[in-house]
């Protein structure tokens, strides 16, 4: 009888340590050793990465397998974010998706040039029915390639469960080699309330570390009273490869009871924007470093956070000696951990710093519109995480909106009123933001009347711009009145400088042509394999129009035989 009890407390205490995840369903999207240049939920601009980045040893067109048996679900082509993107669905729910492809195979190449040259445009998305595209498991589905956002050579990789929530790929068995544990770069403490403080002070205070022979840290003791909190700046490194990617659990502890636990292994679309109230955002505007905090401010709603204790806030009183500790984890287990000591210590502050006059309050909960001159600004309900004293000024054609440093979770909404100036002037104006160097970049603007509207998610100083020239085209692989037969490729150069390409439109012999758009060389690219192009002569007439509506025409002839 005991033998039995044992044998089912052994099959209870296997099954309660299985992972929930099918550990031998899915294959590697590559027939090479799996080296990342970017790991899961790793830290990126107004978003956590939603997949693994795998290289490719630095070129384009290695094969791209699907992982599993399935069905194509969806395929997205864009100048911009994925790219060229390829989504399967598996028999067991999840889906895969393949980014910043080359090419697709044969067979969807074919189908999706069908769609392409029926809707005549290179930029398409498709859901293709589960009957259409059927996939075998092993079946070469696309190239990799360099398309879309991507920075370098790499395929992007995802797995979605039904509801569209990526998951760590690791979390199903890919194994990535990775013996090496979290670095830890920089440690601060953050004074929470308006009595709290951290050595005398209330703004944040970097601490000092030191490194131990058995590769943990120790931080000099700190002098503390009130609601304070922690933060790091931390990554990860795997085998084989030298970037620094982002960790995968975080947990604090506070006299050795649990304080904060984060782990990067889920999160959903509709709040990864919400990684700018995770990060110290406005320590990442000045410095482009992200600070992780280890506290849970109002307003975060992120389900990375798989414990919190007072929302990750430690209360430290006079007279105490406290010990914080923090360990940070990546995939395989190896921990990276600091201890730092808390000493409690009251001390009277100094007022705070008054508010200028003319700012003006904004009630995070209700929306708020701004008017001056010829210029407003509408912020809606919940757009801020905080309520918040705006500095809003207003000079001439120039709109200063607070500062970048304040992030936002809904876009805000700017009208310059430009009736004063004359309609052949008006038509060539847009709303662009100035960096702090004074360039001017331009935002997607609209145009009712002598009202031009824009939408943005950033504060900071807007002005108008103008732009009253064409983009500039120019062939590369050829010349007026020259023989291309030997050639696969049509190749133009296609810039903007000021506002950008917004659109094209190409014709050989008045049938309209596919040209794929690389905006990062701005390149557009016509493959002759289309069969579109069959007679000698061929008249090329190409019509390229920027953003704010001024466009080019560029017309050639070419010989093929």
């Amino acid at each position: 009888m005991k033998i039995l009890k044992n044998l089912l407390l052994l099959c209870i205490f296997n099954l309660a340590a299985q992972s929930p995840y099918p550990q031998d369903y899915f294959r590697s999207p590559l027939d090479i050793q799996l080296v990342l240049s970017g790991t899961f939920a790793e830290l990126r601009s107004n978003h956590f990465h939603s997949g693994l980045d795998i290289k490719t040893n630095g070129k384009e067109g290695l094969k791209v397998y699907t992982i599993a048996e399935g069905y194509v679900s969806r395929i997205k082509i864009s100048r911009y974010g994925y790219g060229k993107a390829l989504y399967i669905t598996h028999p067991n729910g999840y889906t895969s998706v393949y980014a910043h492809l080359q090419k697709f195979s044969p067979t969807i190449e074919q189908y999706i040039k069908r769609q392409q040259y029926q809707k005549e445009q290179f930029e398409i998305e498709l859901f293709p029915r589960p009957s259409t595209l059927v996939i075998d498991a092993d079946e070469m589905v696309a190239y990799s390639g360099n398309s879309g956002g991507s920075s370098g050579p790499h395929l992007h990789f995802e797995i979605r469960d039904k509801q569209e929530r990526p998951i760590n790929p690791m979390l199903f068995g890919f194994d990535i080699k990775d013996t090496t544990a979290p670095e830890l770069y920089q440690l601060y403490a953050y004074p929470i309330s308006d009595r709290s403080h951290v050595e005398g002070n209330q703004e944040k205070k970097k601490i000092r570390l030191r490194k131990q022979a058995n590769g943990y840290y120790i931080a000099e003791p700190i002098k503390a009273f009130g609601t304070i909190g922690f933060g790091i700046v931390a990554n990860d490194r795997q085998d084989y490869a030298a970037n620094k990617n982002g960790v995968y659990k975080i947990e604090a502890f506070f006299n050795g009871k649990k304080s904060i636990g984060v782990d990067f292994k889920r999160f959903s679309f509709t709040e990864t924007k919400h990684i700018n109230r995770y990060i110290d955002y406005a320590y990442y505007r000045s410095n482009k470093q992200r600070i992780q905090k280890l506290f849970i401010e109002q307003n975060n709603p992120l389900s990375l956070f798989s414990f919190q204790e007072q929302n990750g806030f430690l209360s430290i009183k006079d007279s105490t000696n406290s010990s914080y500790s923090i360990e940070i984890k990546d995939f395989k287990n190896n921990t990276t951990t600091v201890q730092i000591p808390i000493i409690g210590v009251f001390k009277e502050l100094k007022k705070e710093q008054s508010i200028p006059n003319e700012f003006t309050f904004v009630n995070a909960s209700e929306s708020t519109i701004l008017n001056e001159d010829l210029i407003q600004v509408e912020i809606p309900a919940y757009a801020l995480y905080d309520d918040l004293h705006l500095d809003f000024k207003v000079k001439n054609d120039t709109l200063k909106i607070h500062d970048p440093s304040i992030p936002l979770k809904k876009s805000i909404t700017i009208k310059f009123d430009a009736s004063h100036f004359e309609a052949k002037d008006l038509a060539h104006l847009y709303i662009g933001q100035v960096s702090p160097y004074g360039k001017l970049y331009h935002n997607t603007t609209t145009r009712k009347g002598s009202i031009l509207t824009i939408r943005t998610k950033y504060f900071g100083t807007y002005t108008l711009g103008r732009d009253d020239q064409g983009p500039i085209v120019k062939p590369l692989n050829f010349k007026d009145d020259s023989w291309l037969s030997t050639s696969r490729f049509l190749k133009i150069k296609v810039e903007d400088g000021i506002s950008g390409i917004k659109n094209f439109r190409a014709t050989v012999n008045g049938q309209w042509i596919l040209m794929e758009y690389d905006a990062k060389t701005n390149t557009l690219t016509h493959d002759f394999d289309d069969g579109i192009v069959v007679d000698t002569k061929n008249n090329l007439k190409l019509i390229v129009t920027d953003n704010v509506g001024n466009s080019s025409k560029f017309e050639a002839t070419f010989y093929r035989k």
